[in-house]
């Protein structure tokens, strides 16, 4: 019964997203509470711990974020809308993150500090912060390598033959992320490379200025690239916005 059950939310989340964005409040507040256990899971593995709905600033940034999703969300990017909804939320969540450990600590004035302890603890607890916010990011960005490999793996690449095979000069790096995006925003270019695993080379040559050799010679490199698209990469992405992304 649990099977069947999911197995019909899958199939109408489409329409219901379609509903919610033509301006149904029904539909839109329905999956805002069905879908709590979903945002709540996509915050817990922002913040890297239990994420209680009824407690959490940290879960109102990703039930804000969903909604924003479901607004956005377009099925012409070939991406389904819960991976497109979690990648929302994570950016959101990693944004709030930031930017509350880049404000001042708040002192009590009912606190009885010592003049010079009052000079001395902003200083700590924002360096705190600071350490803080960069061993979080640090992590995040094992994690997303990590699950990035295991993507890579399924398409029989892995991390070792993407560094050897990578475009020594940005130039072509820059034009393996051109084609690597015309790939992914082409609904059966990227379907050829998702589903079977293979870069369509002879459909590219008529579309970009690279030569087939070219092409061949990067394949790996631009498949990569199209999963990073596809995929909740956020630290991936960031890297290659610097690579003409």
């Amino acid at each position: 019964m649990i099977k069947r059950l999911f197995h019909k939310n899958d199939a109408s989340l489409d329409e219901q997203v379609a509903s919610a964005k033509e301006g149904d409040d029904e539909a839109r507040n329905e999956m805002l509470k069905q879908y709590q256990p979903f945002i709540a899971k996509s915050v817990s593995e922002v913040c890297k711990r239990y994420i209680d709905p009824a407690r959490d600033d940290e879960f109102s940034i990703g039930l804000l974020a969903f909604n924003e999703a479901i607004q956005s969300y377009s099925s012409n990017k070939g991406s389904s809308f819960l991976s497109f909804a979690r990648l929302v939320i994570k950016r959101k969540v990693i944004d709030y993150i930031r930017n509350e450990q880049k404000r001042p600590p708040v002192t009590s004035l009912d606190e009885d500090f010592h003049e010079e302890e009052q000079m001395e603890n902003p200083l700590e607890i924002s360096a705190a912060r600071e350490r803080h916010q960069l061993e979080t990011e640090a992590w995040h960005r094992r994690e997303e390598i990590l699950e990035f490999q295991q993507e890579l793996e399924r398409y029989r690449l892995s991390f070792e033959e993407l560094i050897e095979v990578s475009p020594k000069h940005r130039d072509a790096r820059e034009s393996a992320v051109q084609v690597a995006r015309l790939v992914y925003d082409d609904h059966d270019l990227r379907a050829q490379v998702l589903e079977k695993g293979r870069l369509p080379i002879k459909d590219l040559v008529e579309r970009v200025d690279v030569s087939k050799k070219t092409l061949e010679r990067n394949r790996k490199f631009i498949i990569a690239l199209v999963l990073i698209f596809k995929g909740d990469y956020i630290y991936l992405k960031d890297y290659l916005k610097g690579v003409g992304m």
